[in-house]
């Protein structure tokens, strides 16, 4: 899979880990649901832990894409919501742990989610040959 970072010069980047834009070229398509951060077991993982959260929810992502022989250098683009916009650092810097340049193009939200004990949600997309 080939992925270009698009940068235009008339767009501003902000000094987080993504891409204003991204282009892929590959044969296949995978689209991961919203991942919160539940184990294997079906627990909560980090309860009132933005980080731990965060490393819970892209280990999923990881392991959905891998389940369809993909990694998250596939990743194209993420969307995430936060209940917390103040914990948004926390979650960058998880990100730049799990993702390298060229970074997915991404959109976050700030709401409640489904429960009142998950702080992050993210869905993802992939492109892979």
């Amino acid at each position: 899979m080939r992925k270009t970072k698009l940068a235009p010069r008339e767009v501003f980047q902000l000094p987080f880990p993504y891409s204003q834009g991204i282009a892929a070229q590959g044969k296949r398509m995978i689209f991961v649901a919203g991942q919160i951060a539940i184990d294997e077991k079906g627990a909560l993982v980090g309860k009132d832990d933005t980080e731990a959260q965060a490393r819970q929810v892209f280990k999923n992502i990881k392991a959905v894409l891998e389940s369809a022989g993909a990694s998250m250098d596939h990743v194209v683009k993420i969307t995430m919501i936060v209940k917390n916009a103040a914990d948004f650092p926390k979650i960058g810097a998880v990100r730049r742990e799990v993702f390298k340049e060229p970074y997915p193009a991404s959109t976050t939200f700030v709401a409640a989610l489904l429960n009142p004990d998950w702080l992050v949600e993210v869905e993802a997309f992939a492109v892979v040959d």
